[in-house]
């Protein structure tokens, strides 16, 4: 059987990370002994430019068809309105194909600087297609609205749904893993939304005995994230509690530039990684490819390709072993095609 990825390089530094992670994609299924076929498709201001949209419908077809998605950053905050075609493609993914979970590892490596000297071997668990997300979490329209031109009100969608099924993706991950769930809220504020999400983490905390569970305001676990970020093991949180501490366990890890990112549903998934299309340093050779290489390793995990995702994952683990082979971001020297060259390198090594 042929893997079949579909690839979005997408703005900004994604083609030159998406061709790098197609590099180390192919490197690590040959030598797995792994088919896998990586055909591209516009998306971003490469597709408004020549469809008039920056997702076109011809899109999200294929990519419901494929295997699996390697999803590139994009510049959605610079898109024209909707109305004119300025839609986030990831957004649009996410809820056409039902990525419910979006599961953002972040682990510290000992060679790796970073601002804590406590070891970091977290997983955010976040809820993907509701919370305050305007823009996926209404049947018809935004979720945000101006009743007067000096006000501006935002509704935010829990659901008992989406809540149970993120929540179990939590405990069965922590049952394979350290053992522990904390269940981040604000239920103490947000008595009914954040309080019906908490009821449903604990209706399925009552189904996974062996599990530890912790329940912590959102405002303590940013805090407990800098003071004793080894604390943590699952952390199963709604959608934006997530995505921000995400980003804060994954820059406490050593940076953005390692945030590698799974969302999926129970039939479809895509490789993403945390991080933005970052215009200022397109087109120079300094992107690090390593937060998207990691993040296509989750996939072909996923996708029950676990010797290719291993070949991926180790050679990004020596890699980051010495400054000679990380990129600048990282402190190290190497430009982005210089260390997807090291990669493929270190998989060949280790496959002979």
């Amino acid at each position: 059987m042929t893997l079949t990825l579909l690839c979005l390089p997408g703005d900004g530094i994604g083609p030159e990370i998406v061709a790098s992670t197609q590099a180390v994609v192919r490197s690590a299924c040959a030598r797995a002994g792994v088919a896998v076929e990586l055909p591209e498709a516009e998306i971003g201001f490469a597709a408004l430019a020549h469809e008039g949209t920056t997702i076109p419908e011809a899109v999200i077809d294929r990519a419901g068809a494929a295997d699996g998605v390697i999803l590139g950053p994009v510049s959605h905050n610079a898109y024209p309105p909707v109305a004119e075609g300025g839609r986030n493609p990831s957004g649009v993914l996410r809820r056409a194909l039902e990525l419910y979970a979006n599961i953002r590892p972040a682990r510290s490596h000992p060679a790796v600087p970073r601002p804590v000297t406590a070891k970091v071997d977290m997983v955010v668990v976040r809820e993907n297609l509701e919370g305050f997300y305007a823009d996926r979490n209404m049947h018809m329209g935004p979720g945000e609205f101006m009743p007067t031109p000096d006000v501006a009100l935002a509704i935010r969608r829990i659901t008992r749904e989406n809540s149970r099924r993120i929540a179990r993706s939590a405990f069965e991950l922590a049952a394979r893993r350290g053992g522990r769930v904390a269940v981040i809220h604000k239920a103490n504020v947000l008595r009914v939304s954040d309080g019906l999400f908490l009821e449903e983490a604990r209706a399925v905390a009552a189904d996974h005995p062996e599990v530890e569970v912790e329940e912590i305001l959102i405002d303590a676990a940013a805090a407990h994230f800098v003071r004793d970020p080894a604390r943590f093991d699952v952390v199963l949180a709604t959608n934006m509690y997530g995505d921000i501490l995400s980003d804060l366990a994954a820059e406490l890890a050593g940076g953005l530039g390692l945030g590698a990112s799974l969302n999926h549903g129970a039939t479809h998934a895509v490789a993403q990684a945390q991080h933005g299309s970052a215009p200022d340093i397109a087109g120079q050779d300094r992107a690090n490819p390593g937060a998207l290489i990691g993040s296509a390793a989750m996939l072909l995990d996923h996708l029950g390709q676990p010797r290719a995702a291993a070949l991926i994952r180790d050679a990004l683990e020596t890699a980051l072993a010495a400054p000679e082979t990380r990129t600048a971001d990282l402190g190290g020297a190497l430009g982005t095609a210089a260390f997807t060259h090291t990669l493929t390198c270190l998989i060949e090594d280790a496959a002979t």
